[in-house]
């Protein structure tokens, strides 16, 4: 690595109730060398007046909220704040998480001690469940997807997938989701550091706070994420298996619009 700095890239929409411990939480760091990129997508609230608090911060200021999905606004909103971001390292953080204080220096580790490899996935820390890691490693299905906060990449390779992320489409499908099927499925890799580094919390006004299981959007979303893996597998001139799972999904999206 040509320098040790992490890059955390933060995505802020009136996030005021969390985002103080959210930075609080990259503060406490017992790893030092990092910088913060905040995305703010014209929050109304409190948290920039927060964030502007903090030294190690950058603050993008978006200057008007599209009228896209919110998963394509977040995706949106990192892009951007990629673009300002001079770490070999980066770590993605919505603002309503939190970082347990030695996640930097462990992510670090990984990646100076494994120089081959480009995506890491860290637990979370779930206060109302535990988090359940179906490994499903057909090329017919993606493996369990990590929040956005449990993401670290390098910088390398997150620049070959913003080029692949497909920014104006899939409406329903947030950037963990086509990050895990990317690395998984173009880059072969799914690595898992089997440790709870990052504490997850419920926002009910987050992306997908409201969409339950077998709700019209869950299986917009999911359709979608087959298509994006459709597309990350043509990349390799794979063809895409229609598998039960693919059959059934695009039957019942077929029937709800």
């Amino acid at each position: 690595m040509k320098n040790n700095l992490i890059s955390i890239l933060i995505t802020n929409y009136n996030k005021e109730h969390f985002l103080k411990r959210c930075l609080d939480s990259v503060s406490k760091q017992n790893f030092k060398n990092y910088e913060i990129i905040m995305f703010d997508d014209c929050s109304n609230d409190g948290s920039l007046k927060i964030a502007e608090k903090y030294r190690k911060i950058k603050i993008i200021r978006n200057k008007k909220r599209s009228n896209k999905s919110p998963p394509l606004n977040q995706i949106n909103g990192l892009i951007k704040a990629f673009k300002q971001s001079k770490g070999e390292i980066i770590c993605l953080l919505d603002g309503d998480d939190c970082f347990k204080k030695n996640k930097l220096k462990k992510i670090f580790n990984f990646f100076y001690k494994n120089q081959n490899q480009n995506t890491l996935y860290d637990i979370p820390q779930i206060k109302s469940s535990n988090f359940i890691i179906k490994q499903k490693m057909s090329s017919t299905i993606w493996p369990t997807i990590f929040p956005t906060s449990c993401i670290s990449v390098r910088k390398k390779f997150f620049k070959i997938f913003l080029n692949n992320i497909y920014k104006n489409n899939f409406f329903n499908l947030e950037v963990d989701a086509r990050l895990v099927i990317f690395s998984k499925f173009y880059m072969n890799e799914y690595n898992i550091l089997d440790e709870k580094l990052t504490d997850y919390n419920f926002d009910p006004n987050g992306i997908t706070a409201k969409i339950s299981k077998f709700s019209k959007k869950w299986w917009l979303r999911r359709s979608e994420a087959f298509s994006y893996l459709k597309n990350v597998k043509k990349m390799k001139n794979e063809p895409l298996n229609l598998s039960f799972d693919f059959m059934i999904t695009k039957f019942v999206v077929f029937f709800i619009n």
